[in-house]
């Protein structure tokens, strides 16, 4: 065991040999060895060894416990079910088996089994937590359930009458038994008798949260409309605590209500179970500033009375009054937070809460009002006025953002937005002297005015000014060499390269965020749309498994924490990881990775290393299932992640979200059914009776052809909804989502050739189950199949020639979209060849069995059929082609190397000198990246190249 620990399993799996000479029946030593050759690989002698121990049922806990990690190492949890089932039988008053039983049947979620497990072992020792972990097994089950008047009828209404069994004997005693009783009545409906619990004894034991009370009751006063309480139970939080945002939002909320329904008090009683209500405008105004006043004794400032008031006039205007109450102007009010807050980080998010209630008519008057308030001062006369200390600088830059948020900066023209780049870039170096003493994690003070920078110089690119982008790249790099620990520089940074068609340095930002578990299905789409699209195949790879050892953890993590949540009574938790497992399980990202590793495994492997049907094989794809939920895919990716202070007009919309989700859905169905068409071609190909027998149908293969052509209708019509949802012309915001690879897809004819080619493999098909014979129509149309094929091809080549980079006017552009129709090319010309080697398995029979009878009649002309012509002229034009693509980047790369990109020494006399340093580093990182991605394609299709050699029929 001590070697397993260490990984020295070799030695592991002698140690256990040695013991197993003497005792020859040591079921511990059996599965210790077995753990050793599950590690080192040899996953069929470790089960076999496994299930031996297994048939003897064995009892003692070693032997146990170990068969249990063995399993779980094997991912079978199922099997730790049986083993304790055994074991309970044979020892069925152990407290021990019992509970491992419940919780082997908790990793694998059967929750009527769990529901049994549980009352079995309160039998043996009733200890409470035995009990509730049953009801709560119901609770699973009702979750569970598909079918909703099931879980209301008969699993809640069970697990509702076993706790109030409980609560009858009066046996309740902690607190989650509490939470669990709670639970059930709120998913049961009954709010009235879930307030009642709350509020009454039982609700004490609520303790181990904050205000976990309250937060009941105000949650089942909601439920059931009652506003008075709502009312009453906020207005005496905020009294006890005049902070706490939440309640004044409930506090508004039942105030407005209650003045719709035009409640009044009861005369004589109490106003409601809460105490007082507040049911008018004008006590909510005095209820505001009073908290206000209070808080201008209280020790330490609060932003919460301030914002409140500022939510109250909000809620008035939209009511369409406001004036009469005197709550005071907007813009004063503002003016009046800064002052106070200013400094703080957080000023510049509170008020663009509120931004909207400024005329625009005032914004450049109420930003001057602002600056004049900050202690700025220059050094000399025509120079900036600059901040003289942190507090200073904190005001100033939340000034700097509001401007950009009030579109202050989008209507300057191109000479005035430069003029800003320069002082915000100015502002920027000054402000690193505050944080010299910074730690390498830190950020720097300043880091949000090079980030504005880049924004400004962002709208320039896009409208239309080319030096910028590098300017954009340049101070990033510059921010990021201070402030080492930015995520939203690098962020920035990949965004920028990815859009240049430069991916090399994004591998390296990406690892450098450290992205931890959730953050890979929420950010891992800026890493796997690039990689492959810009030819970069073997981060490809990477990034893709990066992704998906996050997603299969997920199904066994989520079973751990289940367990934990049950050892510890945190029941309300449950079901809560279960809704996160599914929403993991059904994620959009998730399909995305698993359908384009498989195809970028097959571009790599498939017909090179190993033949098409091993890959195939090897990832257990086949032309029929499909694996996405479609229906129930969820958009996981976090499309705010890059800050921008854009005005509402030009930030990403939920129309922006919901179109992009629908053109990534559209994009992974054509992808998917790509991947399943290609999946069904070694089924074809197996040896087919003649065309007259009768067991076709039964061999399934006439089936599989049928699975081929429906896939092929349905491509088809997925890249007709693609087309036309590309006809929108959807232009996303650029810090938005990215779009997808589609528009490509169709504009350089890659989807054509790729359609026709499966088209080709049914005439191909049919030519095969009739036979040579009587088949010239069907040869004909493979002929000229081939032929349009060859011109697609080469048009679709034509759309890759020309510069990848190139010098106009002294700076760099370059054309990442030649580098992703290069791509496709590979991909197409990789399904071609995969289509021809079936086409090979076809013809060559033929052509064996043509020169049998030629010997046989020894005529020394048989006629040649014409569709041998056809693909042997076929298989010679795409060598050609292939050949031609090759050295096309060949002398691609010969170009990119002797780019001399120092004699670039950017005439923008704008540079400074440091500046130039970066300028030289960027731009390096960006021809380094194009010199690889020509690499790695020219790589992969010479291996191509060789497939081709061998199709020689």
């Amino acid at each position: 065991a001590d070697y397993l620990d260490n990984g020295n399993n070799k030695m592991a799996i002698q140690q256990a040999d040695k013991l197993l000479k003497k005792h020859k029946d040591l079921h511990c030593a059996k599965v210790l060895k077995a753990i050793g050759l599950q590690r080192t690989g040899k996953q069929d002698e470790a089960y076999a060894l496994a299930q031996e121990v297994a048939a003897l049922e064995p009892t003692d806990d070693n032997s146990l416990q170990a068969l249990t990690i063995l399993y779980r190492e094997m991912h079978r949890p199922e099997l730790v079910t049986k083993l304790y089932e055994a074991a309970v039988k044979k020892v069925p008053n152990s407290e021990e088996y019992h509970s491992h039983l419940f919780m082997a049947y908790a990793r694998v979620g059967e929750y009527k089994k769990m529901q049994q497990a549980g009352m079995a072992l309160y039998k043996i020792v009733p200890k409470n937590p035995y009990y509730f972990w049953s009801v709560m097994s119901l609770i699973m089950q009702s979750i569970s359930a598909q079918d909703e008047n099931l879980s209301k009828t008969m699993f809640l209404p069970l697990a509702e009458r076993m706790v109030e069994k409980m609560v009858k004997e009066d046996k309740i005693e902690a607190e989650a038994e509490v939470e669990l009783y709670y639970m059930i009545l709120e998913r049961l409906e009954k709010y009235k008798e879930a307030l009642d619990v709350v509020r009454g004894k039982l609700g004490e034991k609520l303790t181990s949260e904050l205000q976990s009370r309250e937060n009941k009751c105000m949650a089942m006063y909601k439920k059931l409309c009652r506003w008075p309480e709502c009312n009453a139970l906020s207005r005496r939080l905020l009294l006890k605590n005049s902070d706490d945002w939440q309640f004044y939002i409930t506090y508004f909320d039942s105030v407005f209500q209650l003045i719709d329904e035009s409640w009044t008090p009861p005369p004589e009683e109490e106003h409601s179970l809460e105490g007082e209500v507040h049911y008018s405008i004008e006590q909510a105004v005095k209820f505001i500033e009073e908290r206000i006043t209070e808080e201008s004794k209280s020790s330490r400032p609060l932003r919460g009375p301030y914002l409140a008031k500022l939510e109250l006039i909000r809620r008035l205007r939209y009511r369409g009054c406001n004036d009469e109450y005197k709550l005071g102007d907007p813009e004063e009010l503002m003016f009046q937070y800064f002052k106070k807050f200013g400094d703080k980080p957080c000023c510049f998010t509170d008020l663009k809460v509120f931004v909207d209630l400024l005329p625009s008519s005032q914004y450049t008057k109420f930003i001057s009002q602002l600056l004049e308030v900050i202690p700025l001062s220059a050094p000399a006369e025509n120079e900036i006025a600059l901040p003289a200390d942190i507090k200073a600088l904190q005001q100033h830059l939340c000034v700097v953002q509001l401007s950009r948020l009030l579109g202050i900066y989008h209507a300057m023209d191109k000479k005035q937005k430069l003029t800003v780049v320069r002082e915000l870039m100015l502002r920027y170096r000054h402000g690193l002297e505050f944080g010299k003493s910074c730690l390498k994690t830190e950020l720097q003070f300043s880091d949000y005015y090079c980030l504005l920078a880049v924004h400004l110089l962002l709208d320039l690119w896009l409208e239309g000014e080319e030096t910028a982008v590098w300017q954009c790249l340049t101070l990033l790099e510059e921010g990021l060499s201070h402030s080492p620990s930015n995520a939203q520089f690098k962020l920035l940074l990949i965004r920028i390269y990815c859009r240049l068609g430069a991916f090399e340095p994004v591998a390296e930002l990406y690892s450098s965020l450290d992205a931890k578990h959730i953050q890979h299905d929420t950010i891992g789409y800026l890493l796997t749309r690039y990689a492959e699209s810009l030819g970069h195949y073997a981060a490809a790879s990477q990034s893709c498994n990066f992704a998906l050892r996050f997603f299969h953890s997920n199904q066994k993590d989520t079973s751990e924490y289940i367990i934990q949540a049950y050892k510890y009574g945190a029941f309300e938790k449950i079901p809560e990881f279960i809704a996160f497992r599914n929403r993991l399980n059904s994620s959009l990202h998730f399909a995305q990775v698993r359908t384009e590793r498989m195809l970028l495994d097959l571009l790599l492997e498939a017909n090179i290393s190993t033949s098409l049907e091993e890959s195939i094989k090897s990832m257990s794809l086949s032309p029929e299932e499909d694996d996405i939920p479609w229906k129930d895919l969820r958009d996981n990716r976090d499309l705010t992640v890059l800050f921008n202070w854009d005005p509402k007009d030009r930030d990403i919309s939920e129309e922006h979200r919901k179109l992009s989700l629908e053109e990534e859905t559209m994009w992974l169905r054509i992808r998917s059914l790509t991947l399943r068409l290609v999946s069904g071609l070694p089924t074809l190909s197996h040896t087919i009776q003649p065309k007259n027998s009768e067991k076709t149908a039964e061999n399934g293969v006439s089936s599989k052809i049928d699975t081929i052509r429906s896939l092929l209708q349905q491509l088809e019509a997925a890249v007709d909804s693609g087309k036309k949802f590309l006809e929108q012309k959807i232009q996303y915001p650029v810090l938005g989502p990215p779009p997808t690879r589609m528009a490509g897809f169709f504009s350089n004819g890659s989807c054509q050739c790729q359609t026709s080619l499966f088209c080709l493999v049914s005439d191909i098909y049919e030519l095969d189950t009739n036979g040579l014979e009587d088949s010239a129509e069907i040869q004909e149309r493979i002929g000229n199949s081939f032929k349009s094929l060859v011109e697609r091809l080469t048009d679709l080549f034509n759309k890759c020639k020309g510069d990848l980079i190139e010098v106009r006017d002294g700076t760099l552009k370059t054309h990442p979209n030649l580098l992703e129709n290069l791509v496709f090319f590979v991909e197409t010309i990789s399904i071609a060849l995969w289509v021809s080697s079936y086409c090979d398995s076809v013809l060559r029979p033929f052509k064996s069995n043509l020169q049998k009878k030629k010997k046989k009649k020894k005529e020394s002309s048989v006629a040649m059929p014409p569709v041998f012509t056809h693909f042997l002229d076929y298989v010679t034009e795409l060598q050609t082609l292939t050949s031609n693509v090759i050295d096309h980047i060949k002398g691609l790369e010969i170009i990119l190397t002797a780019l001399k990109l120092e004699e670039l020494s950017l005439k923008d006399t704008l540079l400074l000198q440091e500046e130039k340093k970066f300028t030289k580093t960027v731009q390096g990182k960006v021809q380094s990246s194009y010199h690889h991605s020509v690499q790695e394609i020219g790589e992969l299709l010479k291996k191509r190249l060789d497939t081709i050699k061998k199709l020689k029929i």
